[in-house]
């Protein structure tokens, strides 16, 4: 069966900090040929007239909790990888607190094999590990999985890793990358107290910071960081929230040779304690949104490379469980689709540039998790990329809000830029919010 072949005309691309317009040539899976101009060579070539728009390569979100298994009331793999496909997330890597969690060989090989079947974008999994699970853990193929997601702040089931022992375990005999949630749990339990005996459950969300406190940050990254640099264990860091964490971490090498990395979320970039009051238990995340003069300083380590990586921890519950007093008010929100509008939109507000856009969410991740052939625009790569419109605005409505839980925190938003195009490994599987029925995702490979 003869390859098909598409042809975008008249594109912006924006690659490795250069926006150039061009043409780019896509044969089958891959992108054969970029250049300021290509003309078709037979008649059965798909072109598709980018005039006006960018190009991105396709983004790639190193952490996301789509709930399959076991709690698919809030979201599963298909309905979150599609809200993910509108947002221009061609690739995501998966979390283990699912039910089972993923904390066994079979239990992660299950969740491929759900994956593989129902999956709209490329996809990879973290494995989970526990106080008792090292022996799987070795068993873990670097080549295979994204890597190993240790929860060092509290988390579901047994997944919390808090003997100190086991840690240095871990750290000292995997040579997978770990991924680490860091918050103090010492610290958010004496915090906790002394909120909840004063309100009960229905503690203001507004203190959701204080209990979730920046000291429980730092002091957990910290340790993680003093355990990697004594073990030589390669850490990444997930979800910074605090500006003091960020005085951690370095710029002084180039990221492909750094052993510790860090990664912020859009939440953290776009919100602030300032928000509780209007947005309630709808913004309650862990680690919590903190000041305005911790987004301030997140931004600056994200622009001057000591963070290395945006990332959305997407993580849905429903709007009913979400509705809750504080105690019961479970944390985390659906962000996938809306990411990349929202840091469209800082890039309107002055704060941030397409280039830095393209590094932070597409080459980025690739380098730090070693992808195999995705998170560039480049000749024999992969043919994930996204078209963007800037000029086109849209508010976002429970109308066109795609995450199975139905609802986002950014409801009643108005972003000034829309993703119009989506193409996967070669495929166009979505075009002016629709969707193509084409089976196009596989699954995540890594050189290492």
């Amino acid at each position: 069966m003869k390859e098909k072949t598409t042809l975008i005309k008249n594109a912006k691309i924006v690659n490795e900090g250069k926006v150039f317009s061009g043409d780019i040539l896509i044969e089958g899976e891959i992108i054969k040929q970029i250049d300021e101009s290509i003309s078709a060579k037979s008649a059965d070539v798909n072109i598709v007239d980018a005039e006006g728009k960018y190009i991105l390569p396709g983004i790639i979100d190193d952490q996301v909790h789509f709930r399959e298994p076991g709690l698919t009331e809030k979201a599963t793999i298909a309905t979150e990888s599609r809200a993910a496909i509108a947002g221009g997330i061609t690739s995501f890597i998966e979390m283990p607190n699912t039910n089972p969690q993923t904390t066994t060989i079979e239990k992660l090989e299950e969740k491929f094999a759900i994956a593989a079947e129902t999956s709209l974008a490329n996809y990879s999994f973290m494995f989970g590990g526990t106080n008792d699970n090292l022996d799987e853990i070795l068993k873990v193929d670097k080549t295979n999985v994204a890597g190993l997601k240790l929860f060092l702040g509290s988390s579901t089931g047994n997944m919390l890793v808090d003997n100190p022992e086991v840690l240095e375990n871990i750290f000292k005999s995997t040579d997978l990358l770990i991924s680490v949630h860091c918050e103090d749990e010492g610290t958010i339990k004496a915090n906790f107290k002394k909120y909840h005996d004063e309100y009960g459950d229905d503690i203001p969300v507004k203190y959701h910071p204080l209990i979730r406190s920046e000291e429980a940050c730092y002091l957990s990254s910290s340790k993680a960081i003093e355990l990697a640099k004594k073990t030589g264990a390669r850490l990444h860091i997930f979800h910074l929230s605090t500006g003091k964490e960020t005085s951690l971490f370095s710029n002084k090498i180039p990221l492909k040779d750094k052993k510790i990395t860090a990664e912020v979320c859009i939440h953290h970039l776009w919100f602030s304690d300032e928000d509780y009051d209007k947005k309630g238990t709808l913004i309650k995340w862990n680690p919590a949104v903190k000041t305005a003069s911790d987004r301030e300083q997140l931004w600056k380590a994200l622009l001057d490379g000591r963070i290395d990586v945006i990332a959305t921890d997407h993580a849905p519950h429903t709007k009913q469980e979400k509705d809750n007093v504080y105690t019961k008010a479970p944390s985390g929100g659906p962000l996938v689709q809306h990411a990349l509008p929202a840091m469209l939109e800082m890039y309107h507000r002055g704060k941030i540039s397409l280039e830095k856009v393209v590094e932070k969410m597409c080459h980025n991740p690739a380098i730090l998790f070693q992808v195999e052939k995705r998170g560039f625009i480049k000749e024999g790569y992969f043919a994930d990329l996204v078209l963007v419109d800037l000029n086109t605005p849209w508010t976002v409505n429970k109308d066109n809000i795609l995450y199975k839980c139905g609802w986002s925190p950014f409801e009643g938003t108005t972003f000034r830029s829309r993703v119009t195009h989506t193409f996967l490994n070669g495929s166009l599987v979505y075009q002016n919010a629709e969707f193509k029925n084409v089976k196009a995702a596989k699954r995540l490979t890594f050189t290492r």
